[in-house]
């Protein structure tokens, strides 16, 4: 993408190849490099979104067993301590939105710190690790239905029959507009919230005979700290989806304001949601943490345990998390690629719009046409439920170290480009913590000695950086003004 059309600059000393300048943006040749639809959102809606995207029931369900199985009795004060680790990297996304707020998030903070070639290399490591995740999404969509349908109905088709017709209904949604979408996954959200939180409070009175504090005690954590740092990183993952906001910033009124407080307010909401629902998982198993790690939902027995109408809304309340997700992450992520077509990162067929909606319909149907792709090609091959939580694996890891990165990329940025408002807390000691935060968890993913196939998702997450490098570093080589287009957009400029 060249600069034959107009251009904008404004003056920012030092920040740029051009004395005293950073280039704002440029009319593209072939019409693509375009605005959303800027002010449409408010905190609210984003906030919303990104618990959607979050998807308590989904998230819950899959991973509580596990967790309960490592870290014992004392599961929710596992998850507190994780959101505390969540909290302390929202403090990362949350400054470089106060400062440059963009819908190409993690590509335009670490390449406004670090260069074109982390810029690149981020786009197409962070875009691969969210298309991945989200097939995860895509094969789990039909699975759930299915399994609904032929638990009430006596019903059964192939999975992904019934995929293809959420995925659909999805896009269709989000072409309509960033705010149609929006509202679908708010509502999504809240239907599931309300139904988690009926199903919970009936649990607990049915067993009100098994309350007790026992769950917040340390001690009663399975092997000390070897349950803790066990338990840690499943309970951490759960919170994947936190940073949905920063890549609606610019159809978000204020967004420098909006989207910090998106964050933190999501990740407060989900730590006690997700806190309630572990203490009343685990009473209503009567504090037996090994009953819990036995069952394949514990959630879903607990519930059954009280009566058939509860396990009944606690399976809706999954399908409405699957979907709400579904919409809210395509939405987000869909986004960071449209904003790297559009500074030239990512080809620029990716950056065009609809012309009355400002909908990146073009990101939007490639990123959930790969999904499909991959969610046909491989989620056949095994138990749809096993795929699920092999393919978010694989996608996380790609996910965890984009945000690795972005920690370590928060110093240098204010370094560089903001100095007189540098933070010695905010700006080095939390980024600092931040590492070290996901560096558990990431490190749990890749450690030598797993079983396959996550012994090899390792390799391919490398293969995927290494890639993304060396086209990098061949884009830097043939376009000589990526440098100036990045973080050029930026989310309340006109």
């Amino acid at each position: 993408m060249g600069r034959d059309d107009t251009e904008e600059f404004e003056a920012i000393p030092g920040s740029g190849p051009r004395s005293g300048q950073r280039f704002i943006h440029s009319k593209p040749k072939e019409g693509g490099a375009e605005r959303l639809a800027q002010g449409t959102l408010g905190s609210f809606d984003v906030a919303s979104s990104t618990m959607a995207n979050m998807a308590p029931a989904m998230s819950f369900y899959f991973s509580f067993a596990v967790i309960a199985g490592t870290s014992g009795l004392a599961s929710p004060l596992v998850i507190i301590l994780a959101a505390v680790a969540i909290a302390i990297l929202g403090n990362t996304l949350a400054e470089f939105s106060r400062s440059t707020p963009s819908a190409g998030s993690f590509v335009t903070f670490v390449g406004m710190s670090f260069g074109p070639v982390a810029a690149v290399t981020t786009a197409l490591t962070v875009s691969a690790g969210y298309v991945i995740a989200i097939a995860a999404v895509v094969v789990i969509s039909g699975e759930w239905f299915d399994a609904i349908v032929l638990r009430y109905l006596h019903l059964s088709a192939p999975w992904e029959v019934y995929s293809t017709v959420f995925v659909l209904g999805a896009a269709y949604m989000m072409f309509r507009g960033v705010r149609v979408s929006t509202k679908v996954a708010a509502s999504l959200f809240a239907t599931q919230l309300a139904i988690l939180l009926i199903v919970s409070v009936a649990v607990l009175v049915d067993h009100h005979r098994a309350l007790t504090l026992q769950p917040f005690n340390p001690a009663k954590l399975s092997g000390g700290f070897s349950g803790l740092s066990l338990g840690f990183p499943l309970a951490m993952f759960m919170f994947i989806g936190w940073e949905n906001s920063a890549s609606l910033a610019e159809e978000t009124v204020e967004p420098r304001r909006n989207v910090p407080r998106a964050i933190f307010a999501s990740v407060a909401i989900m730590a006690l949601t997700y806190v309630f629902l572990s203490y009343a998982t685990v009473v209503g198993f009567g504090n037996n943490f090994r009953a819990v790690a036995s069952s394949s939902v514990p959630f879903l027995d607990a519930a059954h345990g009280v009566n058939g109408l509860l396990l009944f809304l606690a399976y809706l309340a999954g399908m409405a998390s699957i979907v709400g997700s579904l919409v809210a992450a395509s939405n987000s992520q869909s986004r960071i690629i449209f904003s790297s077509g559009r500074e030239g990162i990512l080809p620029s067929f990716t950056a065009r719009l609809s012309a009355t909606r400002r909908t990146p319909w073009a990101s939007i149907a490639l990123f959930l046409g790969i999904a499909m792709a991959i969610s046909f090609a491989f989620g056949g091959r095994t138990d749809p439920v096993v795929f699920f939580g092999e393919i978010a694996t694989l996608g996380t890891i790609l996910v965890a170290l984009v945000y690795l990165v972005s920690n370590l990329a928060l110093p240098f940025y204010y370094r560089r480009h903001h100095p007189e408002d540098f933070n010695l807390v905010r700006h080095l000691v939390l980024p600092a913590l931040g590492v070290l935060c996901i560096g558990f968890p990431l490190f749990e993913l890749v450690k030598p000695g797993q079983s396959a196939p996550f012994s090899f998702f390792p390799y391919v997450a490398l293969a995927i950086v290494v890639v993304s490098v060396a086209y990098a570093f061949y884009l830097n080589r043939k376009d000589l003004e990526l440098a100036e287009r990045i973080g050029s957009f930026v989310a309340d400029s006109e």
